[in-house]
């Protein structure tokens, strides 16, 4: 079966939606089908920066192809990536089932185009952040709510299915009061990386002195980070060797981290790294760091947390969306209300000043909560879901 994947980044443009669509083509095709990717020419969406021009924008893959198309967009809060020619695209190679990822972008309307001209089914993977969640100011809000209520019932309604990743994301999906198409729920997994272990350590690689808490993500506004640079200074006040180490690319709030970290006489303790490509050195982080904190006001999942229990390191994460589907408060890590730094303070000086209980906590995440997750499962699940709707 011919499988089109459109999502609006892809590797090596950073992030979780990217890595779980490269996570999947090589795994459908395994099962047996081609896979074509169709992606923009982004690097980075919010604010705008494009690929550099040694990433190829026609790339032949064991897999099948990844097709990086150019975007436009609008200026400000306005922002919105429009892909050129990817209804073209999708027209001339005529795949058999299109699978578009998250939810109210550009790509999900063209999927929905070439189902009614040319009745090729398509799968809608919400990737779903609630309104108050997505980056941006008022206007970015009022235009997401426009299309909740105006726009987005018109387009799921013809999808074959939607996809989410948790029940917590199927009920936010539910409560916009949309007419669905049947709705299943499907987790992504965890893969250890491929490529071998680095040489050194992640420490000694970036010259992180002693122990530290570590952050793993988009530097974007929905992440919390002002909210764990509070947190980190009491824990800077009472541990005079303590280090925030925070790995990701910028999204927008580092300028604004990095007042912050200023203005609370941290500066020196906070160690901004930008995006890692080695995923075998990120491994070593998370497995170095005494704990990962992730204190998003939402996630539909959190992929960074699955990669830090692999590593036997417990987390600190907000208790919203799929979080506490993955984080069993008390088992595997702890979680505090969003938007709480006094809160997401005591759960991080608890866990640096309980060895044991951090110990505990990371290995029965490890042991019992990332076995539960699998690619190789999600691509099973996907393979039976494409044979379904293309028999339809």
């Amino acid at each position: 079966m011919k499988v089109a994947q459109l999502t609006t980044r892809y590797p090596p443009g950073p992030g979780g939606v990217e890595r779980h669509v490269a996570e999947l083509a090589p795994r459908l095709a395994a099962l047996g089908h081609r896979v074509d990717v169709y992606t923009s020419d982004l690097y980075r969406e919010f604010p705008m920066e494009r690929l550099s021009p040694t990433v190829p924008r026609e790339e032949t893959t064991p897999f099948g192809g990844v097709h990086r198309l150019k975007v436009w967009s609008l200026p400000g809060e306005l922002h919105y990536p429009f892909f050129r020619g990817l209804g073209a695209a999708l027209a001339r190679d005529r795949p058999d089932v299109v699978h578009a990822h998250t939810y109210g972008t550009h790509q999900v309307a063209v999927a929905r185009r070439l189902h009614r001209r040319h009745r090729t089914p398509f799968v809608l993977t919400a990737h779903f952040h609630p309104i108050w969640s997505i980056e941006g100011g008022w206007l970015r809000h009022r235009l997401r709510g426009f299309y909740d209520h105006q726009v987005a019932g018109r387009v799921v309604r013809e999808a074959a299915a939607v996809v989410v990743q948790t029940r917590e994301e199927e009920r936010l999906v539910r409560s916009l009061g949309l007419p669905l198409p049947p709705v299943v729920v499907v987790p992504p997994g965890y893969a250890p990386p491929s490529s071998v272990a680095p040489p050194v350590s992640f420490a000694r690689h970036f010259g992180v002195d002693g122990p530290f808490v570590l952050f793993v993500g988009r530097l974007a506004s929905n992440k919390g980070l002002l909210d764990l640079a509070d947190a980190f200074a009491s824990l800077a006040r009472d541990d005079a060797g303590a280090t925030l180490v925070i790995v990701g690319a910028d999204g927008g709030q580092r300028a604004p981290l990095e007042a912050r970290a200023r203005s609370l006489g941290i500066e020196g303790r906070v160690r901004l790294l930008g995006h890692v490509d080695d995923p075998a050195l990120v491994s070593a982080g998370f497995r170095e760091a005494r704990l990962v904190v992730l204190p998003s006001e939402y996630e539909a999942f959190g992929l960074v947390l699955l990669e830090s229990l692999a590593q036997g390191t417990p987390v600190v994460a907000s208790r919203v969306g799929g979080i506490p589907e993955v984080v069993e408060d008390g088992r595997s890590g702890l979680l505090v209300p969003p938007r709480s730094p006094a809160e997401l303070g005591r759960a991080i000086a608890r866990l640096w000043g309980d060895p044991d209980l951090a110990r505990r906590l990371g290995t029965y995440g490890r042991e019992e909560v990332v076995p539960r997750y699998s690619w190789d499962a999600l691509a099973r699940r996907l393979d039976a879901l494409y044979s379904e709707v293309t028999s339809r």
